[in-house]
């Protein structure tokens, strides 16, 4: 029980929690209501890191997240939690059960790869303790670390997994290469198809129906609380719900399980504000008094495939819930934007008769869900892309033109010839829409990312401009101040360059360089002492 869980063992033992996420930790790795079942469990919990920030496990932070998907990139301020639960009846113990999770943490979100991992660890863990996990991490030692576009080997006690690290220069859509190596591995590897991606038809089967309002609630972060009958069944609606954005990164807070004990509990649940910008996944019928006011309720049940659509929840109105026996249903007054896709339900239904593997429904249900965000995403792609500076505007001794400011109305007036409507059948409020997500953490967070990448390729294309100009010839009618001037600048460049990792030609970046030493061995003797030890 969560009330007396104990944090027994930490591994590897360097690895440092301050005593809040310990005990964040505790309570969030056991089920926060009773639950009467017996046997093992699996689930996911995402944990804001407390007491500022830590030096990175990994050197390669900087390198992994640029060449990551956005939405696979190592988290900076929070921990995602991937819990093994066991429960059996033992008359020795004093509550007449034993307990116990194994919780593996980390800052990457690959809910698949951990969780396979948990399954072979954790039955061995219970049955021999600390031997057990000091023999797993050592294996784990061993491991690559994780780079994008690769396909890795991982042993672990006798079995190898076999994975490919999504890059970003995926198309998005595609399902992993098929370029696994397995000649020379004797056993066959254990295949996963994918680090992250959940069953999504699972997931959503008893809100298919309603996907395409989810699907918008998601992309204007509203805030949304997940009520479900277990950690499991919460966790899982929740990354569901996050991943539904794809390729957009999610830039929302989430929680795919949440409990009263948590350390955000008072700040989620006060009525004196409105609700933050997050998902969070709950499983305590006590939620249903203390989140009453959100806007957006989901209170679904136990997930159960059947051979056929599994039972719709409806739409009601938020004041209908109110008893602790409420019914699944979504508890909202929000009128969606678009028009529901029809086409998309008779196509599972017709998946659901033929008996089409869930997976084969999952991709179809993911496929549909990344062209409604790319119908959505390309106008702003196209009118960011406007705003760049022309390339002929760029020369090499002035600093480079500035990015055009973002001006929604303008982007506005663009979508009657370049609109949704060019890539999607869907009909509806668009411009409504849109206006809606300039208001969103979700557009903020998309168009830093843009504007970042921007501002660096305006910087990449200015050290090219300067590689191709003639210095000697710029020198010629200079002062000292004017040429010293320019070295630091150059310098400086280069630095930034090299720091920030700008997309730019490790030739180009030497070839400045050389330039600075040219620059340099043109001025007195005096002036190259300083400039060589500044």
């Amino acid at each position: 029980c969560p009330n007396s869980s104990l944090l027994q063992l930490v591994y590897p033992y360097d690895f440092r929690l301050t005593e809040k996420e310990k005990t964040s930790i505790c309570y969030l790795s056991f089920p926060d209501s009773y639950s009467g079942g017996l046997g093992d469990t699996q689930f996911s919990f995402r944990l804001r890191q407390s007491g500022g920030q830590r030096s990175a496990h990994y050197e390669d932070d900087g390198e992994y997240n640029r060449e990551a998907p956005l939405t696979l990139q190592r988290e900076a301020a929070h921990y995602f939690g991937y819990v093994y639960f066991r429960q059996v009846k033992d008359s020795s113990m004093k509550r007449g059960y034993f307990q116990k999770s194994l919780v593996l943490v980390s800052r990457l979100p690959y809910v698949n790869l951990f969780q396979s991992l948990l399954q072979l660890i954790a039955p061995e863990y219970f049955d021999k303790l600390e031997p057990c996990l000091e023999a797993v991490c050592n294996e784990i030692d061993q491991w690559p670390p994780p780079a994008p576009g690769q396909t890795l080997n991982l042993p672990v006690m006798g079995v190898v997994m076999q994975v490919r690290i999504p890059s970003r220069v995926d198309k998005p859509g595609s399902s992993p290469v098929k370029q696994f190596n397995q000649e020379n591995l004797l056993p066959a590897p254990l295949v996963l198809p994918s680090v992250h991606e959940l069953d999504l038809f699972r997931c959503f089967q008893p809100v298919l129906i309603h996907i395409q309002m989810l699907w918008e609630l998601m992309l204007l972060g509203e805030p949304v609380v997940v009520m479900a009958p277990s950690p499991t069944v919460s966790s899982e609606m929740v990354l569901a719900l996050t991943s539904c954005l794809a390729p957009l990164r999610y830039c929302c807070d989430y929680r795919p399980y949440f409990t009263i004990h948590d350390s955000e509990f008072k700040e989620y649940t006060t009525r004196t504000q409105a609700p933050p910008n997050i998902i969070v996944g709950v499983t305590n019928p006590f939620f249903i008094k203390t989140l009453q006011h959100w806007p957006h309720i989901l209170r679904v049940g136990e997930l159960r495939m059947s051979g056929d659509l599994p039972k719709q929840v409806k739409v009601k109105k938020p004041a209908k819930l109110r008893t602790l026996d409420t019914k699944p249903g979504i508890y909202t007054s929000y009128k969606t934007f678009l028009h529901k896709d029809k086409t998309l339900i008779k196509r599972l239904l017709k998946g659901i008769q033929r008996k089409r593997p869930s997976e084969v429904q999952s991709a179809l249900l993911r496929r549909h869900l990344l062209e409604l965000t790319q119908s959505f995403i390309i106008p702003l792609e196209h009118y960011i892309a406007s705003l760049m500076p022309l390339q002929r505007a760029i020369t090499p001794w002035k600093n480079p033109p500035q990015i055009r400011p973002f001006r929604q109305e303008d982007f506005m007036k663009t979508l009657e010839h370049a609109g949704p409507q060019l890539t999607c059948v869907l009909k509806g409020d668009w411009l409504g829409l849109y206006r809606r997500f300039f208001k969103s953490p979700n557009f903020d967070g998309w168009y830093r990312q843009r504007h970042r990448e921007m501002t660096q390729k305006l910087e990449a294309l200015h050290l090219e401009a300067i590689c191709d100009a003639n210095i000697v010839a710029w020198m010629k009618d200079k002062s000292e101040v004017e040429i010293v001037d320019l070295v630091l600048k150059l310098r400086e460049k280069l630095v930034r360059a090299r720091c920030q990792h700008l997309p730019v030609k490790e030739e180009t970046l030497q070839r400045v360089g050389l330039y600075i030493e040219t620059i340099i061995g043109s001025l007195p003797e005096d002036l190259q002492a300083v400039l060589h030890h500044p």
